[in-house]
């Protein structure tokens, strides 16, 4: 999915105008992705004169930090309130249950849309 790195962005409007679904907008000057509205179809990244519209695949290793930062408060959180340290491993457990079911989901979607390609 599309985002706009913000001290990239000179706001042009570029990208508002080619936007065939008007899934951008401008907010502090700066261009603004509306992902529910957004279709994918990449024209905003081959139109910005500043490349601020990024792919999401940059994100990947600040979304896993995140991840990893937001377990560690729950362990702690668990061991602190359960004052048990015992309790933060089971907490890690849950943890790991819920990414694996994220990932069942992703790759059971992603068989999915696989079926929806033509096949030649």
């Amino acid at each position: 999915m599309p985002w706009v790195r913000q001290e990239d962005c000179s706001g042009c409007g570029d990208c508002i105008e080619e936007c065939p679904v008007e899934a951008i907008s401008m907010i502090d000057e700066k261009a603004d992705i509306n992902m529910d509205k957004c279709i994918r179809c990449a024209i905003c990244h081959g139109i910005c004169p500043e490349e601020a519209v990024r792919h999401d695949s940059e994100t990947v290793p600040v979304e896993i930090k995140a991840n990893v930062i937001r377990t560690k408060k729950s362990m702690e959180a668990c061991a602190s309130h359960f004052d048990n340290s015992k309790e933060a491993q089971k907490c890690l457990k849950r943890w790991i249950k819920y990414y694996n079911r994220e990932k069942t989901i992703a790759e059971k979607t992603m068989a999915e849309l696989q079926s929806l390609q033509e096949t030649s």
